[in-house]
């Protein structure tokens, strides 16, 4: 029996470290490895733009082999305060929030302690038009009849929104309504817990239109429950080529898309935030993403990191201009 000399085997253990170092140098740089789990956290209630972005978003993931395991948790109320203030008391490295424009307009409005400033912005990743739309069994037609209804008695017309008052869906709806002559601050804006929960209130005759995303409304458009008057786009989109343009329905400048990412708490390490863009990127090149956006109608939108930031503040400015000029500030 012959043995092998000590030194060899030293020498080949050594080897194997070094290998086994470089790897992993490698896979956590260039190339991260795989997430075993992430948790999406949703700061509103079921069936709203938040959660199917998340869902949808966990949906891809998993069945591009990306997470093995992709948990969600609702964390609902006060217009998404309440998981912004989750996701900052519980500091999970693995918890991702999504979030919108309306966490942009938290920062406009002092009455909110928290907004995107607080967090860290790990990457954006689909935009989503807005939409305002009616019951199908609906009287009204067209934008312009429903516009004609609003002038004449304000008061009398109903406008959902699964966001809080002076939010997206309230700023779209006004910018709408204001190319009509109509006041922007006469619009009845009735604000609902996330989109779910507006389109309820809209299916029920609580109110006689909705102020959406097309992302939200596009199963109940399907199902001819519901029917779109108009999409703030500045052109048709090829996914509704049948649905006219907010602008070429007589509401000039009303264009709109909202955006939909990722933030973390504070404390998340460089190699983390790296992993998460990472994950994120690719996941935009599956074939599991391309069902998931088409199915919902969303543009692709990644941008991480400082990109993020940058379009944030952007935003921000703008938003500012827009709602001094709908006297929401």
């Amino acid at each position: 029996m012959t043995t092998t000399p000590l030194s060899h085997v030293l020498v080949f253990l050594m080897f194997a470290l070094l290998v086994l170092t470089t790897s992993a140098h490698g896979q956590s740089s260039d190339n991260p490895q795989i997430l075993k789990s992430l948790h999406l956290l949703i700061p509103g209630a079921a069936g709203g733009g938040w959660d199917r972005t998340a869902r949808g978003t966990g949906e891809a993931l998993t069945r591009s082999a990306l997470v093995a395991n992709v948990t969600f948790e609702n964390r609902s109320g006060g217009g998404g305060s309440k998981g912004i203030a989750y996701l900052l008391e519980r500091k999970n490295p693995r918890m991702l929030m999504v979030n919108s424009t309306p966490i942009v307009i938290r920062s406009l409005q002092p009455a909110f302690p928290q907004s995107y400033k607080d967090l860290i912005p790990v990457a954006s990743i689909i935009g989503d038009y807005s939409v305002l739309v009616v019951r199908t069994q609906s009287p009204v037609l067209d934008l312009k009849g429903l516009a004609a209804l609003l002038v004449a008695n304000p008061r009398q017309v109903a406008i959902a929104g699964g966001s809080v008052s002076g939010g997206t869906d309230h700023i779209v709806a006004a910018m709408i309504f204001r190319a009509f002559g109509a006041n922007p601050r006469d619009v009845k804006y009735i604000p609902y817990d996330a989109g779910g929960k507006a389109m309820a209130g809209l299916l029920s005759g609580e109110v006689q239109a909705l102020s959406s995303g097309y992302g939200e409304v596009v199963d109940l458009v399907s199902q001819s429950w519901v029917r779109i008057l108009c999409i703030a786009a500045q052109e048709r989109l090829s996914i509704a080529p049948d649905t006219p343009t907010c602008v070429e329905s007589g509401a000039k400048d009303a264009v709109f898309v909202n955006w939909r990412g990722y933030f973390a708490a504070p404390g998340l390490t460089h190699a983390q935030l790296s992993s998460y863009q990472h994950t994120l990127f690719e996941m935009q090149k599956t074939e599991a993403w391309n069902d998931v956006r088409d199915r919902y109608g969303w543009v692709d939108l990644y941008k991480p990191g400082e990109e993020f930031s940058n379009m944030l503040a952007q935003q921000e400015t703008k938003l500012r201009i827009l709602l001094k000029e709908l006297d929401f500030l």
